[in-house]
């Protein structure tokens, strides 16, 4: 423990020494983050605007647009845009251990989140007749309680395993945030068992998280062959932009969490997919590509419109 007092403060390299560098991606990403705040509080608005919001696939969506939102926010309004403005990117011990623990239940949340989609998806292309049954705002509840418990334990154990590890310098974080493994390069003990425990929690998560969701799309996608045409491209509409959400958020995060505890420098930028590619492309997917989103939008705003002219 006394060791570990001996670093309280922690010093962020950041993504780039270049200040030219530097001042770009500030610029670069207050653009995504904005992105992301707009993208996401324009879902949000328009599904619980609307009759969209007793519907389990948008009642989900609804949920993980206020995920990415939390999730984005643990990292890039300081990590990612103050600290590229500033001489000496510093964090506090404190805020460190904290910042690790939000990002991973945000991250965790919104990973379950996601395979609650992939299960609506599956109940109403198997069992169409009994869906709204089986699906029932009481189950989803149920489910999203299930995410945010799921997201809660993950994090929490994260926070346990590098919590009370013995800090007692250097104290310079090769990253642009307060991540796991960077940390256990920095403990002053042998941190292979904590690594093997990191891998068995983030990576075999994540790794088996992807493959059932891979799996439950595959099956959806042969089940829907014998389906009439419209049916087939409005299945095949909606699980394409799941799938390409997942792929997105899932593939680099199995490239950093699934292999032992070692940092390389292409972390920080496989990262960056993760923490605030993925959330901002998320409002685009689900909005471009689904009609029904758009129409309830349209309709939302444009009555809104409306009002405020009269």
């Amino acid at each position: 423990m006394e060791k570990r007092n001996n670093v309280t403060m922690f010093i962020l390299l950041g993504l780039s020494q270049n200040k030219n560098t530097e001042i770009f991606c500030f610029v670069l990403f207050l653009f995504c983050y904005i992105a992301i705040w707009l993208g996401n509080l324009l879902i949000i608005i328009s599904i619980t605007c609307s009759q969209l919001l007793d519907q389990p696939m948008y009642f989900f969506l609804n949920y993980l647009s206020l995920s990415d939102l939390c999730y984005t926010s643990t990292v890039t309004p300081c990590s990612l845009m103050t600290d590229l403005l500033a001489e000496i990117k510093t964090i506090s011990y404190n805020s460190c251990m904290m910042q690790l623990f939000t990002t991973h239940f945000f991250g965790g949340v919104e990973i379950f989140i996601l395979t609650g989609m992939a299960y609506d998806r599956y109940v109403a292309i198997y069992k169409p007749l009994h869906y709204t049954i089986i699906m029932s705002r009481q189950k989803c509840n149920t489910i999203i309680l299930v995410c945010c418990t799921g997201g809660f334990v993950h994090s929490a154990s994260q926070l346990l395993l590098t919590i009370f590890l013995p800090f007692c310098g250097p104290n310079e974080i090769d990253h642009y945030f307060c991540d796991v493994y960077p940390l256990l390069k920095l403990a002053c003990s042998n941190t292979h068992t904590i690594g093997l425990l990191v891998i068995a929690n983030s990576g075999l998560i994540a790794l088996v998280t992807f493959i059932i969701l891979m799996l439950s799309y595959f099956f959806i996608l042969y089940t829907i062959r014998g389906y009439s045409v419209e049916s087939r491209n409005k299945a095949l509409s909606t699980c394409s932009s799941h799938v390409m959400v997942v792929v997105l958020f899932f593939a680099p995060a199995l490239f950093i969490y699934i292999r032992p505890a070692t940092t390389f420098p292409e972390d920080k930028v496989f990262a960056l997919f993760y923490t605030i590619i993925a959330p901002m492309f998320n409002p685009l997917i689900y909005t471009l590509r689904n009609t029904e989103m758009k129409n309830a939008m349209r309709k939302v705003w444009c009555n809104h419109a409306l009002l405020d002219g009269k």
